[in-house]
C-alpha cells in the first residue's frame, strides 16, 4: 500500500471518530441535525478556548469528557455480567 493511501485512511478514521463524538454527545439530536448551529457552537468553543478563560474551559471540558468515558466503560462492564 502506498504512503498516501495509508495517510488517507488514517485521516478518514480520524474524521469518522470525531463525527462519532459529535453524535455521541447528543448535540445532533438536540439541534435537529442543524449543521449551521453545530458549526456555530464549535466556533464558539474555539473562541472560548482562545479567550482568557481558555485554560479553565479546557479543564472543565476535559474533566467532563473523562467522566463520560469512564461512565460509559463502567456501563459496558455491567452489561457484560
Amino acid at each position: 500500500m502506498r504512503t498516501w493511501q495509508i495517510e488517507r485512511r488514517k485521516r478518514t478514521r480520524h474524521l469518522i471518530e470525531l463525527g462519532g463524538l459529535v453524535i455521541k454527545s447528543g448535540v445532533v439530536d438536540l439541534t435537529s441535525d442543524d449543521r449551521a448551529m453545530i458549526y456555530g457552537a464549535l466556533i464558539w468553543m474555539v473562541e472560548k478556548l482562545n479567550s482568557e478563560d481558555g485554560e479553565r474551559a479546557r479543564e472543565l471540558w476535559a474533566g467532563k469528557g473523562k467522566e463520560a468515558f469512564a461512565a460509559e466503560r463502567a456501563a459496558g462492564l455491567q452489561d457484560r455480567r
